[in-house]
């Protein structure tokens, strides 16, 4: 499979994945909408061939998002022609939200000793059999990185998305806005794949979060936050570990996940548990009178 074909198969999963509040589509282009909860969610993607003027549409676009009162965003990737770009760069729109794809194919699915490459790549502070053998809605809860000078913390995983985790996304954000956190809850409860839902709780609060979503051959890696108050101990490797795991055992084959540009810490996790870079989209964004 070569790089573009690979990219349009991703970009294609990550639609899938992150429903927008609404959606149009308009002369191949989709316009996505959410009170600007997230440039991802809030933007205007290519999915196919323009028949109409390229200046007629982005004007057209402009006026859509000005009614939503948000800016016009345009997100770019390696299949958008480099003249898009530059037409928007010119029309004054600012480079914003650099993002780094990142994707593994599994090395050892398929192979006799798969068991043992997934236990050594992807380890695991708690027994692997509870994965296995807890694979409905009610998931399982176990105690991970316990400290005998702090509370336990406990990772629970879900084939679904509770209420709680959201709020505790919500929390690890800080997203305070009314409409955001009136909205964002439907958007989830959209996505029409196949979820593995993570969360890490210290006491009542959640203090990590993570979310796995299947899709073909593929587990998308999404919504990796971690407290700051609780990073540097693992936490976040645990709960990429435990994504990876489940999907493998799910039928993935393959990951992919997309860390913010300057997010050193992030890629060097990645990098570690077999993730490797793919290529690079970011957003053009314009604040519309």
């Amino acid at each position: 499979m070569n790089s573009r074909t690979e990219t349009k198969i991703i970009e294609d999963l990550s639609l899938n994945a992150w429903p927008s509040h609404q959606m149009q589509l308009y002369d191949g282009w989709i316009l996505r909408f959410s009170y600007f909860y997230t440039h991802r969610t809030n933007c205007v993607e290519q999915i196919g061939p323009s028949t109409l003027p390229i200046p007629e549409k982005v004007r057209y676009c402009e006026d859509i998002y000005r009614r939503w009162g948000t800016p016009a965003i345009f997100k770019i990737t390696p299949l958008t022609d480099p003249d898009f770009d530059r037409f928007l760069e010119n029309r004054g729109y600012g480079k914003e939200h650099i993002n780094h794809i990142m994707r593994q194919t599994f090395p050892f699915c398929g192979a006799p000793d798969e068991k043992t490459g997934a236990e050594s790549l992807w380890r695991l502070p708690y027994p692997r059999q509870l994965l296995e053998e807890n694979s409905g809605e009610q998931g399982f809860a176990v105690t991970v990185h316990p400290d005998p000078e702090k509370s336990s913390v406990t990772l629970e995983c879900t084939s679904f998305i509770p209420d709680a985790w959201i709020e505790g996304l919500f929390s690890l954000k800080h997203t305070t806005n009314a409409m955001h956190r009136r909205v964002v809850p439907s958007m989830y409860r959209a996505i029409p794949k196949d979820t593995i839902c993570v969360a890490l709780r210290d006491g009542k609060q959640i203090i990590g979060t993570g979310l796995g979503i299947l899709d073909r051959e593929y587990i998308g890696i999404y919504a990796i936050h971690v407290h700051p108050g609780y990073r540097r101990r693992h936490y976040g490797r645990t709960i990429v570990c435990t994504l990876l795991q489940k999907g493998r055992m799910l039928g993935a084959e393959k990951s992919y996940l997309q860390v913010v540009d300057g997010n050193t810490p992030a890629e060097r996790l990645y990098s570690s548990l077999g993730f490797s870079y793919a290529y690079t989209c970011w957003f053009r964004v314009r604040q519309l009178l």
